[in-house]
Protein backbone atom coordinates (compact mmCIF):
# COMPACT_ATOMS: atom_id res chain seq x y z
CA UNK A 1 0.00 0.00 0.00
CA UNK A 2 0.65 3.50 -0.15
CA UNK A 3 -0.01 4.98 2.99
CA UNK A 4 -2.15 7.40 1.66
CA UNK A 5 -5.41 8.01 3.17
CA UNK A 6 -8.67 9.94 2.02
CA UNK A 7 -11.01 11.89 4.60
CA UNK A 8 -13.38 14.69 4.19
CA UNK A 9 -14.68 16.93 6.65
CA UNK A 10 -18.21 18.42 6.81
CA UNK A 11 -18.44 22.13 8.69
CA UNK A 12 -21.54 22.85 9.50
CA UNK A 13 -22.39 26.90 10.17
CA UNK A 14 -18.70 28.31 10.63
CA UNK A 15 -18.29 32.03 11.99
CA UNK A 16 -16.17 33.21 9.06
CA UNK A 17 -16.39 36.22 6.32
CA UNK A 18 -18.66 34.48 4.05
CA UNK A 19 -21.73 33.39 6.87
CA UNK A 20 -20.82 37.09 8.45
CA UNK A 21 -22.07 38.24 4.46
CA UNK A 22 -25.45 35.90 4.90
CA UNK A 23 -28.61 38.21 6.52
CA UNK A 24 -28.77 37.31 10.49
CA UNK A 25 -32.05 36.13 10.44
CA UNK A 26 -31.37 33.27 8.25
CA UNK A 27 -28.14 32.23 9.96
CA UNK A 28 -29.74 32.50 13.19
CA UNK A 29 -32.32 30.12 11.78
CA UNK A 30 -29.37 27.78 10.44
CA UNK A 31 -27.59 28.11 14.13
CA UNK A 32 -30.99 26.97 15.69
CA UNK A 33 -30.89 23.93 14.13
CA UNK A 34 -27.64 22.85 15.26
CA UNK A 35 -27.50 21.02 18.66
CA UNK A 36 -24.65 23.16 19.82
CA UNK A 37 -26.82 26.24 19.02
CA UNK A 38 -24.15 28.05 18.52
CA UNK A 39 -21.84 28.86 15.33
CA UNK A 40 -18.58 26.72 14.49
CA UNK A 41 -14.98 28.31 15.24
CA UNK A 42 -12.39 28.14 12.06
CA UNK A 43 -10.13 26.21 14.71
CA UNK A 44 -12.45 23.74 15.58
CA UNK A 45 -12.86 22.55 11.81
CA UNK A 46 -9.15 23.11 12.16
CA UNK A 47 -8.58 20.73 15.09
CA UNK A 48 -10.74 17.97 13.71
CA UNK A 49 -8.31 18.34 9.79
CA UNK A 50 -5.28 18.27 12.22
CA UNK A 51 -6.83 15.12 14.30
CA UNK A 52 -7.45 13.00 10.68
CA UNK A 53 -3.89 13.68 9.96
CA UNK A 54 -2.32 12.25 12.86
CA UNK A 55 -1.30 9.28 13.79
CA UNK A 56 -4.12 8.77 16.40
CA UNK A 57 -6.34 8.43 13.43
CA UNK A 58 -4.08 6.14 11.16
CA UNK A 59 -6.62 3.61 10.64
CA UNK A 60 -9.61 5.93 9.75
CA UNK A 61 -10.53 6.13 5.76
CA UNK A 62 -13.02 7.47 3.54
CA UNK A 63 -14.67 8.71 5.87
CA UNK A 64 -16.42 12.02 6.05
CA UNK A 65 -16.17 13.73 9.61
CA UNK A 66 -18.95 16.14 10.22
CA UNK A 67 -17.56 19.40 12.50
CA UNK A 68 -21.59 21.03 12.56
CA UNK A 69 -22.64 20.94 16.12
CA UNK A 70 -24.87 18.24 15.63
CA UNK A 71 -26.57 19.84 12.22
CA UNK A 72 -27.14 17.11 10.42
CA UNK A 73 -28.30 14.76 13.01
CA UNK A 74 -30.82 17.40 14.33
Amino acid sequence: TSGIRINAVAPGPIATAMTAAVPTDIMDSIVGRTAAGRYGQPDEVGQAVAWLCSDQASYINGAVLPVDGGWLAS
